[in-house]
């Protein structure tokens, strides 16, 4: 499954990360569906129903261009589908953040929009996964192994531009993931601005990341299969199906839980941490101050600190202890005894 991405660059970078070739074999660098890049915020850590960036065939959009021309759109994480009958968004009784490739032909939900060419590309840097151990949830970032090889100079670019190509520069960034997904149009009753959602395609997990979980998001490794994807006009939703399937060619590390929470928006999120490092417990003020106090030497500590010898108190030496139920049996002992004789009176 897929609960948590991270995604931090700005649109314009984005839109440079996913430059392409189009079927002309011009250079392209996909933009941004009007007034998108607004709804679009960076973040570490973006959960369901935050806006993510995905890329689209621009037909969707404009009838007029070809099916295998892309687009940039923030779309909303947890699909809406269209026959959504409430006012609000958030009454949707499903998870709709992910959708099993297995079922994905079995449920309306998912079936409809796979069949009417929807498809997408979702864009993050990474995901995280919670590995379950010990009854407590690691967490661990998974991403595109990032290389300089797969990287192209600029010089190189320029010299292979033809006419009618986008002028692009080269982008030496991060290799953003491609997830293939499948979004939705939902036109609220009262008339307000459409809303476009989405869902992650999840497959079994490859071997490289079982350890963590057992399932993962279907990437799309490669130009070739972000096309065939994208291309509803030429590509049919089952040839596209064929590209859905678990891949090796992933990274990962754990990292801090300070990712659990999805308020938690700092690059600590990302960051490599060592498992074998013993973890220190969080000290509270007081507590901070009793250990700065421990490892201190004083001399009042020092005397405190003395060994004094203490020999338990012997039976003898152990004083009585008053209770009620000893001072009732000495007064049931008192009477007994024979009653002591009357004092004669003194007139």
């Amino acid at each position: 499954m897929c609960g948590r991405t991270a995604c931090t660059l700005a649109p314009d970078d984005i839109s440079k990360a996913c430059t392409y070739r189009d079927v002309h074999g011009r250079r392209r660098r996909p933009g941004w569906r009007d007034g998108d890049t607004n709804k679009y915020s960076p973040s570490y850590n973006k959960a369901p129903q935050s806006n993510n960036p995905v890329l689209v065939s621009g037909r969707h959009f404009d009838k007029d261009v070809d099916s295998s021309e892309r687009v940039i759109a923030a779309m909303r994480w947890g699909l809406i589908p269209s026959w959504f009958r409430e006012s609000d968004p958030s009454k949707m009784q499903y998870s709709t953040s992910n959708c099993r490739s297995d079922t994905i032909m079995e449920k309306t939900l998912y079936k409809a929009p796979l069949t009417k060419g929807k498809r997408c590309v979702v864009l993050a840097e990474g995901f995280y996964e919670w590995q379950r151990q010990s009854g407590e949830k690691q967490p661990y970032y998974i991403y595109f192994p990032q290389s300089g090889e797969e990287q192209v100079k600029e010089e190189e670019i320029k010299e292979e531009k033809v006419d009618g190509e986008d002028e692009a520069t080269e982008w030496e960034g991060w290799r953003l993931l491609t997830i293939a997904g499948i979004f939705d149009c939902w036109e609220p009753p009262n008339g307000d601005e459409p809303l476009y959602s989405y869902s992650i395609i999840t497959v079994e997990a490859s071997e490289g990341v079982n350890f963590i979980h057992n399932r993962m998001p279907a990437i799309l490794d490669g130009d070739e299969a972000i096309q065939k994807w994208l291309d509803f006009g030429q590509v049919p939703a089952q040839e596209a199906l064929k590209y859905i399937h678990p891949i090796e060619n992933v990274s990962c590390h754990p990292v801090s839980t300070v990712v659990n929470n999805a308020r938690n928006n700092t690059p600590e999120c990302t960051v490599p941490i060592d498992l074998k490092c013993k973890k220190e417990p969080v000290l509270s003020g007081s507590s901070k101050k009793m250990l700065s106090w421990l490892k201190s030497t004083s001399p009042k500590k020092e005397a405190l600190g003395s060994p004094v010898s203490m020999k338990p108190l012997s039976k003898q030496e152990t004083p009585p202890k008053k209770t009620s139920a000893g001072l009732m049996h000495k007064w049931l002992k008192k009477e007994d005894e024979e009653p002591s004789p009357k004092r004669p009176k003194i007139n």
